[in-house]
């Protein structure tokens, strides 16, 4: 395999987990009580879910762009 499709195969689980984990740090009861007071989550929650979306969609690009270098 080449270096890219692992790393992107690596960002792609990371990035689950990740997301996962800023899922489930949502669902708490403390963060539900400070998004009902204040609109929104806290500041790592926040990062745990965008971190884990962009390192989603960096694995994703890297496996696309393995798959398309194999075809030239």
């Amino acid at each position: 395999m080449r270096t890219r499709m692992i790393l992107g195969i690596v960002l792609l689980v990371v990035g689950l987990f990740v997301f996962i984990y800023g899922m489930n740090a949502s669902r708490s009861f403390v963060e539900q009580v400070s998004n009902s007071l204040t609109g929104r989550y806290s500041n790592a929650t926040s990062w745990y879910l965008i971190g884990g979306i962009a390192a989603l969609a960096a694995g994703i690009l890297l496996l696309l762009s393995g798959f398309v270098g194999k075809r030239k």
